[in-house]
């Protein structure tokens, strides 16, 4: 699909959509629970539906409501020992191109006990699951040999602890974490040690918040290098009991309430988003001090978190803890006077598109000036952006990104593959036109 736009200023409010990093969360441990649970989630994309097509997969049962999901958990069974679940046989579990359906379900399954097949498509074969594949073999577990797919997993992973390096992906701990309830229905415990710095951080207290919602607590230890040993950080989890709250609330979400914000930094008019937890754990709230300091004027307050335009500049700042945003940003220092470095952007060469090579691709087709240096990414801000063509890559976060920085060209911009952006925002080009802007979709 082609996406042209004709540039225009944005302005107004939009309502965020439901953010899918806590939809995934809370759906999962929703199949895990003890009694069924009404997951309120006002808005679905295709990485939300992979996770409830995967639960439903594994024996759940989920039916789309007008306000969410009605969770009915994975069958138990009483034994002996105490209570199992019983998934079901074979089952084949189709992730689409989601990345955090994968991560996450992998161990799930594996704890279940599933002699599960795991399934999907674009670049999800490619994303990295060596360091969590490890710790699912040594955890009793038989898995089809690295690089090979469809992946294929067998055993039942005992409790017990895991080590994951703290570089490389969040969602690794994340998966245990969520599995931990499979783990521990008869009283086991899980603990989790992760190595070294915790690069996005704020995902692992998003994962923290939705175990919380269902009864579980997560002891955090923190212990310093000594003796050859690295830093470290200890997640333990002690018989976790998960216990249906009845109802469950996805909160908004801030990585697509971004490219708004980001619109409003680029215009001449003020942009708000509605419906957005001020408190969050999600990282990518840290978007309104990044746009503060690009110079932009941001408020937030009630639940409305609102930016409008003035005099951009550019500075240094790390994606270490918000690689989502970091395609969007990188639009916003486009226009900024001077220079901007964004550092630490290795882990986005493995996103859905090499996003490194994506964004200064997009933001030279824009006459935009970017470059890599190894991963940082360096901008040298320009007064104003040309039309252009951008290929989004089957990349949802660059054609979203191509959309908000149209706001400052002096010419239309089409973007090719702009379907991308229903993996995650199917009504992305409907908010933009309530917004103001422009947009034809063509076939």
């Amino acid at each position: 699909m082609l996406a042209r736009i004709t540039p225009r200023p944005l302005s107004g409010t939009v309502p965020a959509i439901a953010s899918k990093s806590m939809a995934h969360r809370l759906v999962i441990l929703a199949a895990l629970a003890d009694a069924p649970t009404l997951v309120r989630c006002s808005t679905t994309c295709a990485d939300i539906d992979a996770t409830v097509r995967c639960l439903e997969a594994l024996g759940a049962h989920v039916e789309r409501c007008a306000e969410g999901f009605a969770v009915t958990p994975v069958p138990r069974v009483e034994e002996l020992a105490g209570p199992a679940f019983l998934p079901t046989a074979s089952p084949l579990l189709d992730c689409g191109e989601s990345g955090s359906t994968l991560r996450f379900m992998l161990p799930v399954a594996a704890a279940l006990g599933a002699e599960a097949t795991f399934t999907g498509a674009g670049r999800l074969a490619a994303r990295p699951l060596g360091a969590l594949a490890r710790e699912l073999f040594i955890g009793g577990c038989t898995l089809s040999p690295e690089g090979s797919w469809p992946l294929t997993c067998a055993g039942r992973l005992r409790a017990g602890r895991f080590v994951l390096p703290g570089n490389v992906s969040s969602q690794y701990v994340s998966g245990i974490m969520l599995a931990a309830p499979a783990l521990g229905l008869r009283g086991a415990t899980t603990t989790i040690e992760v190595e070294g710095a915790l690069e996005s951080r704020p995902y692992l207290d998003l994962t923290v918040r939705a175990l919380a919602v269902f009864g579980i607590h997560v002891a955090e230890q923190r212990l310093t290098a000594e003796n050859g040993k690295p830093e470290r950080t200890v997640f333990t989890i002690e018989r976790p009991a998960c216990v249906s709250p009845g109802t469950a609330e996805v909160e908004g979400d801030w990585s697509n309430a971004a490219f708004w914000l980001c619109a409003g930094a680029l215009g001449t008019r003020r942009v708000a988003v509605s419906g957005l937890d001020l408190a969050s754990p999600q990282g990518d709230r840290a978007v309104m001090g990044a746009l503060l300091r690009f110079g932009a004027r941001a408020r937030r307050g009630g639940g409305l978190a609102s930016v409008q335009p003035d005099k951009l500049h550019g500075y240094t700042f790390s994606a270490a803890d918000i690689p989502d945003l970091v395609p969007v940003l990188a639009a916003v220092a486009s226009v900024a006077a001077g220079e901007t470095r964004i550092t630490d952007c290795g882990r986005l060469r493995m996103k859905e598109s090499d996003r490194i090579a994506t964004t200064v691709e997009a933001l030279g087709a824009l006459r935009g000036e970017a470059r890599a240096e190894g991963d940082t990414l360096v901008i040298r801000g320009v007064d104003a952006l040309a039309g252009g063509t951008v290929q989004a890559h089957n990349d949802h976060r660059i054609a979203m990104m191509a959309a908000v920085a149209a706001v400052r060209a002096t010419g239309p911009v089409t973007i090719e593959g702009a379907e991308a952006v229903a993996k995650s925002y199917p009504g992305f080009f409907d908010d933009y036109r309530a917004l103001g802007g422009e947009v034809e979709l063509l076939p």
